[in-house]
């Protein structure tokens, strides 16, 4: 009887040892594949991949004169969907509003305005669109258990065709608090990649973490969670020390290439540095 329950036993945990394995093996592992570099002043804030496979980049220079006069002094991570252009936009630390603008495929710019709601922060540090055009995720700055979700601008049927009052859609809420977000992009309908710009090592054991965020089902305009996962840290590379800022992520789902943008410190973040990865 002893040899049998050791048997069954042996049996069992080799059955484990191999559920375990294979579901390590399902999961999908970075590897970095490239490393270039954007002038800051046009392209540290984040980047967006085309459909011809080139990058759109973002920074303080890319903000448009007339935006600026606005009150628009911020631009962030931005996203591009259907051929269309989504900029997230913000003001001054005192602003009740924030603002996506999204440019068509034939250079015609709209302007979308969130009044922000109680308990909203003015941050507006990226635009994410979903694989099917019809949502916008965005996100605030320090810490947070949320990302912010918008019907789509322009694409969203249930939104105004020339700009307008944009409301936010059901949330999706985290199951882990997440610090500093500050760009998102979608891997597919029920994945993002973030870049989080925490490097304290509170939240995550990584510094700078990379993160993984799994949706319980795709965006509906119904509530959904998130689950929160620390991929890795991001590079902190450069011949200049002090503080690294981790910026703008984009996946493009043609050739499955992510890039994450890091800005380095001192002099040297007069150049920012974005690296690429393939799934391994």
């Amino acid at each position: 009887m002893r040899r049998q329950l050791l048997a069954i036993a042996a049996l069992s945990a080799a059955v484990a040892l191999g559920t375990a394995t294979s579901a390590a093996a399902a999961e999908p592992v970075w590897q970095e594949t490239d490393t270039a570099y954007v002038d800051s002043l046009g392209g540290s804030q984040g980047l967006a991949s085309r459909a011809d496979g080139s990058l759109l980049h973002r920074g303080l220079a890319s903000i448009p004169l007339d935006l600026r006069l606005k009150g628009w002094n911020h631009i962030g991570d931005p996203d591009i969907a259907q051929d269309h252009v989504f900029d997230a936009y913000q003001g001054a630390d005192s602003a009740t509003s924030k603002m996506f603008a999204v440019t068509t495929p034939d250079g015609k710019r709209y302007e979308y305005v969130h009044q922000l709601d109680a308990g909203e922060k003015v941050n507006n540090s990226f635009a994410a669109v979903s694989p099917d055009g019809q949502w916008l995720v965005s996100g605030e700055w320090g810490d947070q258990d949320r990302l912010q979700v918008f019907p789509a601008p322009l694409l969203n049927p249930a939104t105004p065709k020339t700009g307008g009052d944009l409301p936010q859609a059901p949330q999706i809420t985290l199951d882990k608090p997440v610090r500093d977000i500050q760009g998102c992009d979608f891997v597919d309908d029920t994945r993002l990649l973030c870049a989080s710009d925490d490097g304290s090592k509170e939240l995550f054991e990584e510094d700078r973490p990379l993160l993984q965020v799994d949706l319980t089902h795709r965006l509906d305009g119904t509530p959904v969670t998130g689950h929160v996962t620390s991929l890795f840290a991001l590079p902190q590379r450069s011949a200049c020390s002090g503080t690294f800022e981790a910026e703008g992520v984009d996946y493009d789902t043609t050739t499955g290439t992510l890039r994450v943008e890091v800005v380095p410190p001192g002099v040297c973040k007069v150049a920012t540095t974005v690296y690429s990865y393939r799934q391994q």
